[in-house]
């Protein structure tokens, strides 16, 4: 039996258990004991579509038939106003999990999968106001669920848990954050823990907290780790522990689940981090893009600190001001580097300046290391890199050895997940459009959807042939979510959920 599928039945018996399903005798007893100890790690890393991109972050599910086309008049469930929020629904076996900014209310909304009418909407506490990047929202992290709990996490608040029916358990109070875009990192669930990635301009780290007590479980820093807003995915190894993999500035990186422990990490990522890694057969897949200057032949070296003090430090305080910048290259990029955000660069900021420019734009292969393996693991597991056309936002999906990705200005790519070889590359017709959303796969097709809400369906083989493209003639930013018939599509407006009846 494949993971997914068997995730799938522990998420069967899951609901069977949330609904109270009967268990008679002590053979039956043993049995759903058995079976919940088989489920465990399932479960954690791929039952049902209950985190930001589905199964362990992947964006990949077995499922049913579902729509090509898809419209107000063509294979529509239902159709729920919300307000707006840029975070993707997640699902437990009977409802749906989302977030929204309205005015200055910050809600945690729950609705009823097979009718969607609203179930409960709660506040959350808002004791300051993130400066956004305009491609941030202050509803931006998606909600995690277990099926009795769900989680979320607020920048301009922290992290809430709610049962499902939408009493508060607890609170967690975090920040204030430094982060030049505003936070974006989704929270997982691990080892029975809510761990969150904490990715800023300085005092970068990773956390746990107790799932059930809001309590916290550990903390690791990040010092390398500056601006990003990737959320990790899992990974136990036969025979080794539960493992958090978080992309971040220049590493990927493995943490124990139980603990935060730093493992192995691999280099070679952008400086700068947005999405979400997908996993096939072994091999972890993530992409990065920071800024054109890290594309292939523009890097830049630049003049050593001392040397630029010297020419530009026009008050002598061995710092460099916005104004005293040289002109155009530092200009253009300064605030990214103030570390501190005190309007001056210094020697450390330098460094980090320099550093970032050697980054690539690139999308990496890595081969998830077995049990045991320690350090830096970057010549030994790096299988092969690809630079052109690389995605800021979207992360990547893999399926059936074939690799996608979308960049924001909609250009697709399609390459070989073993080799890294080019399949096709170019603009999708019918949908040329800039793409936030990250693409889903399931039955047999890939799904796009663009930023003015235009869904692409495309056959996994490769090919950039759109089999359908269909209009929802509203913005769309949130990846959709699926589950076994149903596609569940969020616009600035409304929450879409679609099957396929035509």
């Amino acid at each position: 039996m494949s993971r997914l599928a068997a995730a799938t039945g522990c998420a069967g018996l899951l609901a069977g258990i949330r609904r109270k399903a009967p268990v008679s005798g002590p053979s039956a007893a043993l049995a759903l004991l058995s079976g919940l100890a088989s489920c465990s790690i399932a479960s954690a890393e791929t039952a049902e579509w209950s985190r930001f991109r589905g199964p362990n972050g992947g964006g990949a599910i077995e499922a049913g038939a579902l729509p090509v086309e898809v419209g107000p008049d063509r294979n529509l469930l239902w159709r729920t106003e919300l307000p707006a929020g840029d975070s993707s629904p997640v699902l437990s076996a009977d409802r749906i999990f989302l977030t929204a900014a309205e005015g200055e209310a910050l809600y945690t909304i729950a609705l009823d999968r097979e009718t969607g009418s609203e179930l409960w909407r709660r506040e959350a506490p808002r004791p300051r106001i993130e400066t956004l990047d305009n491609r941030n929202g202050p509803a931006s992290p998606s909600a995690v669920t277990d099926g009795e709990r769900v989680w979320v996490f607020f920048g301009d608040f922290g992290l809430l848990c709610y049962s499902v029916d939408g009493e508060e358990l607890w609170r967690h109070p975090l920040g204030p954050f430094d982060n030049i875009y505003g936070m974006g990192a989704s929270p997982i669930l691990a080892a029975g823990n809510v761990v969150l990635v904490v990715d800023q301009q300085q005092g970068s780290h990773v956390l746990a907290v107790d799932a059930g007590t809001g309590e916290l479980a550990w903390r690791t820093e990040r010092p390398a780790a500056r601006s990003g807003h990737s959320t990790p995915v899992l990974h136990r190894p036969k025979g080794g522990e539960l493992q958090v993999i978080v992309p971040g500035s220049f590493f990927l990186t493995s943490y124990s689940a139980k603990t935060g422990e730093r493992l192995w990490w691999v280099s070679g990522l952008s400086f700068e981090m947005k999405s979400t890694p997908a996993v096939e057969d072994g091999v972890l897949f993530i992409n990065g893009y920071a800024m054109p200057l890290n594309e292939e032949g523009r890097h830049v070296r630049l003049e050593p600190f001392r040397e630029v003090v010297a020419a530009h430090d026009g008050d002598g305080d061995g710092k460099i001001s916005e104004d005293e910048a040289p002109e155009g290259l530092v200009q253009s990029v300064f605030s990214y580097f103030d570390l501190a955000s005190d309007g001056l660069l210094d020697q450390g900021d330098w460094k980090y300046f320099q550093s970032a420019l050697d980054t690539r734009n690139n999308i990496l292969a890595v081969e998830l290391p077995e049990a045991g393996l320690r350090g830096d693991l970057t010549a030994s597991h790096v299988r092969w890199t690809y630079h052109r056309k690389i995605p800021q936002l979207p992360s990547p999906i893999v399926d059936d050895g074939v690799l996608l990705m979308v960049d924001d200005s909609g250009i697709t790519t399609t390459l070989r997940s073993a080799t890294g070889e080019l399949i096709e590359q170019g603009r999708l017709e019918g949908a040329v459009d800039s793409y936030y959303a990250s693409p889903i796969v399931a039955d047999g097709k890939f799904y796009l959807l663009s930023r003015s809400g235009k869904l692409v369906v495309l056959p996994n083989d490769g090919s950039l042939e759109p089999l359908a493209v269909s209009d929802l003639d509203d913005l769309a930013t949130a990846t959709p979510a699926i589950d076994g018939t149903t596609m569940y599509l969020r616009t600035r407006s409304a929450l879409w959920a679609f099957q396929a009846t035509q």
